[in-house]
């Protein structure tokens, strides 16, 4: 069976909990979702024969680590739209179980 959300909340200011189909609640940090940001902008990507590697800037805008809104995308996604207007991010539910994963072994 695969795991996906079916609830989603923001807990507190710093959290994004999340209810999935199989009864386990995982809290989610918000500054490690923004951190974790699967787009190309904040991860890169390779091309054939060529990468790109975004350069990380040491400022962070008002709003980088709060989010504006969450739109569901399709039945296998999420897009946060941070308050500081970032929103290439699509978080589909593999990428959040990959970050739950992060979060586990980064506890132990």
């Amino acid at each position: 069976m695969n795991k996906y959300p079916v609830k989603i909340r923001k807990k507190d200011s710093n959290t994004l909990e999340i209810e999935w189909n199989n009864g386990d609640i995982t809290d989610f940090p918000i500054k490690l979702l923004r951190d974790e940001c699967p787009c190309v902008n904040c991860k890169g990507e390779a091309v054939i024969f060529d990468k790109y590697i975004p350069i990380k800037s040491p400022f962070k805008a008002a709003g980088f680590y709060e989010i504006d809104k969450i739109v569901p995308v399709g039945n296998y996604a999420i897009q946060i739209i941070w308050k500081d207007g970032h929103d290439t991010g699509i978080y589909s539910w593999e990428v959040l179980r990959h970050i739950e994963e992060k979060l586990k072994s980064n506890n132990q």
